[in-house]
């Protein structure tokens, strides 16, 4: 069987033979999806690789040497090759995700700026009814849920809300007006 694969590599080898590159592909490109599939590949991507797995073949049939590896072993090296490649496209970070060095520094004006509203906050929120203060603090400093707060406190969970949506509307008026 190897001697059939070889001569018709050979033949698009020697002669770009569209015919022989049809035997190869029709027996080989199933071949070669199903070892990606069974390598933990998805059916889309497993036949993205065939494709560029067969064009790699007929392009570059010159390299296709009979003395170093068998028809089947040159192919399943290049889809092997193909796969690791497209998975290194996949995985690649975008280039506003790749670190660069360290941050700017921050304007000393919005430093302040956010210095300042810090402060004001801090002070709305002392304000605050203590039981709504206790809410936004384990809502918002607690990293809570409503639900979680609710069981936690033994409160309904509407109450829970409601406190809440107050306690926000009182911290957005305190935070306009000063």
């Amino acid at each position: 069987m190897n001697e059939t694969w070889i001569g018709c590599m050979i033949r698009i080898r020697d002669e770009q033979d569209e015919q022989a590159f049809a035997e190869v592909f029709q027996y080989f490109a199933p071949r070669v999806k199903a070892f990606l599939m069974r390598s933990g590949t998805d059916a889309a991507l497993a036949e993205e690789c065939v494709q560029e797995v067969m064009t790699t073949v007929w392009q570059k049939s010159a390299m296709f040497d009979p003395a170093r590896a068998s028809v089947a072993t040159w192919i399943f090296t290049i889809a092997r090759n193909r796969k690791i490649d497209i998975l290194r496209r996949q995985k690649r970070p975008e280039p506003e995700d790749i670190y660069w060095g360290p941050e700017e520094e921050p304007d000393q004006a919005e430093s302040i700026g956010l210095q300042q509203e810090s402060e004001k906050l801090g002070a709305a929120i002392a304000e605050l009814p203590d039981k709504q203060r206790e809410l936004i603090e384990k809502a918002y400093f607690g990293d809570l849920t409503h639900r979680e707060i609710a069981d936690m406190t033994g409160l309904p969970l509407g109450t829970i809300k409601s406190r809440i949506r107050l306690a926000l509307d009182r911290l957005r008026h305190a935070m306009d007006r000063k």
